[in-house]
């Protein structure tokens, strides 16, 4: 049988997208912003239990050692703000294993970029301009949704209050799965398989929906702060259009011992669950105690918003080659 050697996109979608990448550097390069590179491969990968970070064993003058894919150039970018590279941006290749579908691809390009100074609100007001500047047909309205809200809304329970037990059967239902399958899950699984499944179709339906104060136990690598009501909440914001995640963003944590425990907190979960632990970064601890800018940083998935731009039904169509054809 012959292999399929030919590309996933068209060669005139490969120049649109040639075309809106330009426009995405323009757009930086005219507010200041350091366009920089970084390694792929790094001494750590992510901890987060909901990835799965790709490694390989590489020959190095100390011998072999593991090296991890990165699944975004987060670690690399904060090492670059401790130096005091100042306002930085990146195009990279980012890679997660399992992850191939419509919307996704197990290497994809993430756009991430870090603001020293800025706060939040100032990131989103930056993220949602992008965007509508890559999709100028675009005109509807920034709607922004709290993440409480939203479950009141869409699914008639507290995200942060109603019990786990709750949760477990709600998920099984919605999510249409036996619910044994998911009897020793945790609450933010639970939440995340509700998110995904009920709530996310509903976002970005002519609006650019902006959906701030998730659970403190969802900060990953963002601060946390306390609500009007004395919630603890996690500093961050997602943004969707038509139903896709399109950008993830943080108020950075730039406490290193706080970094560390929360390393050691998901590989405890990690080693519950009976996944394979992750290396941590130290550079990237070594980093935060030189001391890393209060600074705000945000990802977005640079094929989904080209797909979007483009009209495309599936991820493969705005790649040169996806990872199954490659």
């Amino acid at each position: 049988m012959t292999a399929n050697w030919q590309p996933t996109a068209s060669i005139e979608t490969l120049r649109e997208r040639a075309r809106l990448m330009a426009a995405v550097r323009a757009f930086f390069v005219e507010r200041g912003v350091l366009e920089v590179e970084t390694p792929v491969l790094g001494q750590g990968g992510s901890t987060d239990v909901h990835l799965v970070s790709l490694a390989t064993l590489a020959r190095t003058d100390k011998g072999q050692r593991r090296l991890w894919l990165q699944t975004s150039p987060e670690f690399h970018m904060k090492r670059l703000l401790a130096a005091g590279s100042g306002p930085i941006f990146q195009l990279a290749k980012s890679f997660r294993d399992g992850e191939i579908g419509s919307r996704h691809n197990i290497e994809f390009t993430m756009l991430e970029w870090y603001r020293p100074g800025f706060s939040l609100a100032e990131l989103i007001d930056e993220t949602t301009t992008l965007v509508a500047t890559i999709l100028p047909s675009f005109a509807g309205p920034v709607v922004y949704h709290r993440y409480r809200e939203l479950f009141h809304t869409y699914l008639s329970v507290d995200p942060f209050t109603t019990s786990l037990d709750n949760l477990r059967a709600l998920a099984a239902e919605r999510g249409q799965m036996p619910a044994h399958a998911l009897a020793e899950e945790g609450r933010d699984t639970c939440l995340d398989l509700l998110m995904s499944m009920v709530i996310e179709p509903t976002l970005g339906q002519n609006e650019l929906s902006v959906v701030v104060d998730y659970p403190a136990s969802q900060a990953a690598l963002a601060r946390r702060h306390q609500d009007a009501d004395g919630e603890w909440m996690a500093s961050r914001f997602e943004l969707y259009l038509n139903g896709i995640e399109l950008a993830n963003g943080y108020d950075e944590l730039i406490d290193a011992e706080e970094q560390r425990l929360r390393f050691s907190e998901d590989n405890a979960e990690r080693r519950r669950l009976g996944l394979p632990e992750v290396d941590c970064d130290e550079c990237l601890l070594a980093a935060l105690e030189h001391g890393m800018p209060a600074s705000a940083g945000v990802a977005l998935g640079v094929d989904r918003l080209i797909q979007l731009a483009l009209g495309k039904a599936r991820l493969e169509d705005v790649l040169t080659f996806s990872t199954p054809n490659c």
